[in-house]
């Protein structure tokens, strides 16, 4: 069933780009299916613990106390690279709300940390290690992001985040830096995907301010049309728009379903991300830890 929804979604793509997609398109929406159609706590938990398994990482839950949520537990796990390099770190919330199945926010994200991590596994970068990790009761209030700082005073040279990687063909970036060099490594591996890349500090809040109040060095991932961005921005002003963002249509709504994801859209992002951390990480004219110093 995945194999054949994900070919259907395919059918508008170039057919040499579609032949390339096709196979990272189809684990993608693997991945993000294996997670909305999970139970709402420990069932995603569990659905990523397998995957996990199956690309050969050793995780780590780590559990937190949080008040009238009772308890939640992230998952960590290192992926590549020497002990005594700097610190990438990619990042997702995997819970939901209790409406639909939680597929665009945040299975997507999930789903998107997942192929990084198998992709830096087969190939590590050069000059930074990597780790991921997949936060609990984001929905309560960032509350697993910031239970993972308190519990872990190692600082990352960066927190990379994902929260609503779904479909669209412009990658929304959050970043304090405006002219950072990984966001102009990420304008020229969207360009070269085919996508087009948004920059700037306003933003949903997600995981990332939860590194970002710490003073840790953080930016964040969406993939969304070009169109939403200051429709979702309004929205989070409670300013009245004539339209209404795809994004708020269908997040914590009945509506957040599989139906909604595009995963040959996702595809290339993914292929953009991975693109612009390298080209990132292997910026000779940069120390490893110079996105940490700038982010103090």
């Amino acid at each position: 069933m995945i194999a054949v929804a994900a070919a259907l979604w395919l059918t508008a793509a170039a057919p040499a780009l579609a032949r390339e997609a096709a196979p990272k398109a189809q684990r993608w929406i693997g991945d993000v299916d294996a997670i909305a159609d999970a139970d709402a706590g420990d069932g995603r938990r569990s659905a990523i613990e397998r995957r996990l398994d199956a690309i050969g990482l050793h995780w780590n839950a780590q559990t937190f106390e949080a008040g009238k949520h009772g308890r939640g537990t992230n998952l960590v796990a290192d992926v590549s690279g020497s002990a005594d390099a700097p610190l990438l770190l990619f990042g997702a919330h995997f819970d939901r709300v209790g409406e639909g199945r939680g597929a665009t926010d945040n299975a997507s994200g999930s789903a998107t940390v997942l192929a990084l991590a198998e992709r830096f596994k087969q190939r590590p970068l050069s000059r930074h290690r990597v780790a991921v990790a997949f936060w609990d009761l984001e929905e309560a209030g960032l509350l697993g992001s910031a239970a993972y700082i308190a519990q872990n005073r190692a600082k990352p040279a960066l927190y990379v985040n994902f929260d609503v990687f779904g479909w669209g063909k412009t990658l929304w970036m959050m970043t304090p830096e405006a002219d950072s060099a990984l966001v102009a490594a990420s304008r020229s591996a969207a360009q070269a995907a085919g996508l087009s890349l948004a920059p700037g500090e306003q933003y949903p809040p997600s995981d990332h301010r939860s590194f970002l109040k710490a003073g840790w060095p953080a930016v964040s991932y969406s993939l969304i049309g070009a169109e939403e961005v200051p429709l979702i921005l309004a929205a989070y002003r409670r300013e009245k728009t004539a339209e209404t963002a795809k994004v708020m249509r269908v997040i914590h709504s009945a509506h957040d379903t599989l139906d909604e994801i595009d995963p040959a859209a996702a595809a290339l992002g993914v292929d953009a991300v991975e693109n612009a951390i390298r080209r990132w990480d292997a910026d000779t004219r940069l120390a490893p830890t110079s996105m940490s110093e700038n982010g103090k």
